[in-house]
């Protein structure tokens, strides 16, 4: 560059002014980047072993790099929580954290911040491949941490992906060696460490786990068990959730080395926020549709959560009240939906403000939903942990909510046990019966009107019982003590479905009865159970549609069925012997089971067999395999022999090779080949059916013209006419004189076609053969054509021509 230039001076008054005053910027010499980074990160290092949990009160306070500072007030974040300022120390150490905080507390920054602040000491770039693996147990929380992520680290090099269940694979596997870190749901992961090539986590540096509890659980069980035994062993480890699992197991699966466990939440007084009113409220079973009903036409200009246990009545809910319309948005999150779908149904209920989301579990972990007044379970929550997670979607940040859980007469009293053992507050409260009414007249009239709907109300019936069934606390849930018939008509239903695999689940119970009574031995005189045997012989009844039951036969009920075989036929025949020729004399004694032979048990032969409907999808297979072509039509000659059309099959050499060939796809030339090949075919048949057409209309005139023919030109003298009524002729004087001039013969072979004739016979003396043959007499108002007259009288000679016209003439 070169010198400044000079401004020039003015003197006023005797005064030198400047009017541009222009600064010139000082330009300095700055560091290079890498030079920087290198000072920065000695800097932090060296204040990580110096840190003082009780000392930090915002993010500056703890030693992180200038780029996440940004980052974190980009996303206006400040003052950090108590599970930030605890967990948050220990991960910069390098150590493995198990952290327990209630819903809402910030976890997902208290394990974002340690990740990125690991990868930017490491100096992590695109290309050293994957850093850090973040699992969460549902779609909707791994896209809410990574928008997290890209808020608060928009200053960083690294690069994330979010790899989960829904998207598009192909996109996901290109770019799979490209990403730093990966935050994902475990099957999508582990379907990448299995098909992708491309994937490589040998160079990992932390694994997190959000929702640790639900990722660890039976559900995950097999999905996290292979990805564990592809990560390195040498890796931090960090677990977060609000119920933080304790098991041995788990954190053995996991090689935790030396963890740090963190839990504010075990010092609160409670389980819970205490910005959350908790409320409990005991219904019954068919009183549910009615009491939601009443609560949403009640809560209209507020946010609201709905949470049912299965996709299924999620589904029928949302489609029936909206049919009702309660007067605010509705809208339904389960997860048989797209993933598209998903995320849009996420975002539009973040963006309401006024609206009642109807949701399974899917919904219930991790997801920052804001400002949300209303938590309602209408379906009691499976175990004190599911209800925290639920009741964690509302009061969050310390905003204030209410939560309200619905419970059975018969899941109170365990129900509420078991909160309050969690340390969980919660009150029992009433309904105004003044507020509730039902609108289950107007849901059966839409049932009746819509089948669909009505399909949908009888599977989410049958899903609810499903799912108390598949409970596994039994004292909470019991299937049993359930009025489904009234439960059915309050969804709508006016028939109730049926249970199938509730009454197996019956029959299979009653048959553990029979074999544990059967191996006490606990037989009567006569060698029957101590049940009563009407019970016993309903069940045989019943069973023998049942495979399972009829393959676990014990080998001790089976010598029970024999000796009842025996005493009943033995009485049977006393009772039918009037004359008591025969008698068997014993003394009464117990017949003891062990002094008898094993007796194999019998195996019972199905007395009705299933029969499967067949669909039509069963019944196009079916012909697949037989080889038929549907739509042909077979003729046959009668030797019996099938009769090939040429007209339908192709004829030329270049045809067969083309069908034969076995390369996919369409060969353009060679179909314009083969078209021009038979066209030559098609001109040949058709010229033979010219030919034909010609020689058969030849036939039928040669035939024609050799019938005989009388003299009138007709083919049978019977069809000619008939003269026999014409009068003899009579001249007379009048017609010799006046008219002997205008006497001339009518359509005599003289004349020309084209000359008209003088005198014409009266019309209805003059009879036509119609285009039938058949004898026709002309209509006075119409003239006879004069072609018909002349086919009448083509073959008349002259004489016999005048004779009949002077008959004709002296007629009239």
């Amino acid at each position: 560059m070169g010198p400044p230039k000079l401004t020039k001076h003015k003197k006023v008054d005797g005064k030198s002014t400047n009017k541009s005053k222009k600064k010139f910027k000082q330009f300095r010499v700055q560091p290079k980047k890498g030079v920087k980074e290198d000072d920065e990160i000695k800097e932090l290092k060296s204040r990580y072993e110096s840190i003082d949990v009780g000392n930090i009160t915002l993010f500056k306070d703890l030693p992180l790099s200038l780029k996440t500072v940004a980052g974190l007030k980009n996303g206006r974040y400040f003052k950090p929580t108590e599970i930030q300022r605890q967990a948050i120390g220990y991960a910069l150490k390098g150590r493995d954290v198990l952290g327990a905080a209630v819903t809402g507390s910030g976890k997902t920054l208290a394990f974002l911040i340690p990740v990125m602040e690991n990868l930017f000491l490491k100096k992590w770039s695109r290309t050293d491949g994957i850093g850090a693996i973040i699992i969460s147990p549902t779609r909707e929380l791994a896209y809410q941490i990574f928008e997290t992520l890209k808020k608060v680290g928009v200053q960083h090099d690294f690069s994330a992906g979010l790899i989960i269940g829904g998207k598009n694979l192909k996109f996901e596997r290109s770019r799979m060696d490209q990403c730093n870190i990966i935050i994902c749901t475990p099957g999508r992961l582990l379907q990448h460490m299995d098909e992708n090539p491309l994937f490589n986590c040998s160079s990992m540096q932390v694994l997190v786990l959000d929702e640790a509890d639900r990722c660890l659980d039976m559900g995950f069980e097999e999905t996290m068990n292979g990805i564990i035994e592809n990560l390195p062993p040498e890796r931090q480890t960090l677990l977060f959730s609000a119920t933080q699992t304790k098991s041995v197991k788990d954190l053995a699966r996991l090689s935790l080395s030396d963890p740090v466990y963190v839990a504010p939440i075990e010092q609160a007084a409670h389980s819970t926020p205490d910005t959350l009113q908790q409320n409990y409220v005991v219904v019954e079973l068919e009183e549910k549709i009615t009491m939601l009903w009443s609560f949403i036409k009640n809560h209209l200009k507020q946010k609201c959560i709905v949470f049912l246990s299965s996709c299924k009545q999620v589904k029928y809910i949302y489609e029936i009240f909206c049919k009702l319309r309660p007067g605010t948005s509705l809208i339904a999150l389960y997860g048989t939906l797209h993933q598209d779908r998903r995320m849009a149904i996420y975002n539009e209920f973040c963006r309401k403000s006024n609206v009642v989301l109807f949701a399974t579990d899917v919904a219930s972990r991790g997801l920052d939903f804001p400002i949300v007044n209303w938590v309602v379970q209408l379906d009691c929550p499976e175990d004190a942990t599911a209800y925290i997670h639920r009741a964690g979607r509302t009061a969050r940040h310390k905003a204030k909510g209410e939560n309200l859980l619905v419970l059975l007469p018969s899941e109170e009293e365990a129900m509420v046990e078991e909160l309050k053992s969690r340390k969980i507050p919660i009150n029992k409260i009433a309904i105004d019966p003044k507020k509730m009414f039902t609108p289950r007249a107007k849901m059966e009239a839409f049932l009746a009107a819509n089948q669909e709907l009505k399909e949908s109300a009888q599977r989410a019936f049958v899903a609810y019982i499903k799912s108390v069934v598949l409970m596994k606390n039994k004292k909470i849930f019991n299937v049993e003590k359930l009025n489904t018939d009234e439960f059915a008509r309050s969804l709508g239903l006016v028939v109730v479905p049926r249970i199938r695999f509730l009454a197996r689940l019956q029959k299979h119970r009653q048959k553990n009865r029979e074999k544990q009574l059967a191996q006490n031995g606990k037989l009567d005189a006569k060698g029957e159970t101590s049940d009563s045997e009407d019970d016993d012989d309903d069940d045989d009844e019943e069973g023998e549609d049942d495979d399972a039951d009829n393959a676990s036969k014990s080998t001790v009920a089976g010598k029970d069925e024999i000796l009842n075989f025996n005493v009943q036929s033995s009485d049977d025949d006393e009772d039918d012997d009037d004359d008591d020729f025969l008698t068997i004399k014993r003394k009464d004694h117990e017949i003891q089971i062990e002094q008898l032979p094993e007796v194999p048990p019998i195996e019972e032969v199905k007395s009705k067999s299933k029969v499967k409907t067949l669909t039509k999808a069963a019944l196009a297979k079916r012909i697949v395999k037989k080889k038929i072509l549907s739509n042909t039509k077979v003729q046959y000659d009668d030797d019996g022999s099938v009769i090939v059309d040429t007209a339908k099959e192709l004829q030329s050499e270049l045809a067969k090779e083309y069908e034969n060939a076995e390369e996919g796809g369409i060969d353009i030339q060679k179909a314009k080949d083969l078209m021009r090949e038979e066209d030559k075919f098609d001109k040949v048949r058709f010229r033979q059916m010219v030919k034909a057409r010609h020689k058969e209309a030849k036939r039928k005139a040669r035939a024609e013209e050799n019938q005989p023919k009388d003299d009138f030109g007709s083919d049978d003298e019977s069809d000619g006419p008939d003269l026999s009524w014409l009068p003899d002729y009579k001249p007379r004087e009048s017609d010799s004189d006046s008219n002997a001039g205008h006497r001339e013969v009518v359509n005599s072979s003289d004349e020309s076609d084209d000359e008209e004739p003088v005198h014409r016979p009266p019309k209805r003396l003059l009879t036509r053969k119609d285009e039938s043959g058949s004898e026709a007499s002309e209509s006075d108002d119409e003239p006879p054509p004069l072609k018909k007259t002349k086919n009448l009288t083509a073959k008349l000679s002259v004489d016999e021509a005048e004779q009949l016209a002077m008959q004709l003439l002296g007629s009239r």
